[in-house]
């Protein structure tokens, strides 16, 4: 007869952390898309069916882009979500990972990354958001929006243990031209802000820029900071002054 052991009874396992995978071929389609062009590029990404985490493509739609910001078409997003319906998918599947690139190499969203996804995402039951740089770094957030809510920061991996065809560039750069337009910032700007902007630019600054930026709305503002902050050409270090 064995002795009875007094040592305490070992503890469960905790739970597989869950992880945001891709399958080689949406990795492949998303990598395509940031390198494409040097904006940033939004999307959805469509999973499967029994594993709402496991993105097995990326889907875009037409939007209109900027180094700072992605903003979708309201009538593109409707009628891809009836497609994906009459597909016999889920909401779920094609309505809750929001993809997209930043074209500086800080995958951290930005404020306005922040505020689309509370203002499209927010009333969903849980949602994720996904960010891949062009250095290769990613970020991936889940969001709980029932029960006692919160954020997860999740890691992200390619999944080569599940089955993915093969890449279609063609296809992908077609895909591209048809829903990708991409707009200056300075669209946001009246004509003379914008021939002002041009004078600072070639080292005469004008005042009436200072004037058009200070009387914009605080979102104006905010996106055109973002955008300038993101134009990595233009800060030259060697032209900093140390304190």
């Amino acid at each position: 007869m064995s002795k009875p052991s007094n040592l305490p009874p070992k503890p469960p396992e905790p739970p597989p952390t869950p992880a945001l995978r891709f399958s080689p071929t949406a990795w492949a389609k998303l990598l395509f898309f940031r390198d494409f062009g040097d904006t940033e590029i939004g999307g959805f990404a469509i999973t499967a069916e029994d594993d709402l985490l496991r993105v097995e493509d990326f889907a875009t739609v037409r939007q209109k882009v900027s180094m700072a910001s992605v903003a979708f078409d309201d009538d593109a997003v409707a009628d891809f979500f009836d497609r994906q319906v009459d597909l016999g998918r889920r909401p779920e599947q094609f309505a809750r990972t929001w993809l997209h690139t930043h074209p500086g190499t800080s995958p951290v969203p930005s404020p306005v990354d922040e505020e689309t996804f509370q203002r499209v995402f927010g009333r969903c039951d849980w949602a994720a958001m996904f960010v891949l740089a062009r250095g290769g770094k990613t970020y991936a957030r889940l969001r709980f929006n029932v029960g006692p809510a919160g954020d997860v920061v999740v890691p992200v991996r390619v999944d080569y243990a599940c089955e993915f065809g093969p890449s279609d560039h063609e296809a992908w750069e077609a895909e591209y031209r048809a829903n990708v337009r991409a707009d200056s910032w300075t669209g946001t700007l009246g004509l003379e802000s914008q021939r002002s902007l041009t004078a600072a630019e070639s080292g005469r600054f004008a005042d009436t820029w200072l004037d058009a930026f200070e009387a914009m709305d605080p979102d104006d503002r905010r996106f055109v900071i973002d955008e300038l902050a993101a134009r990595h050409d233009l800060w030259d270090e060697s032209e900093v002054t140390p304190w």
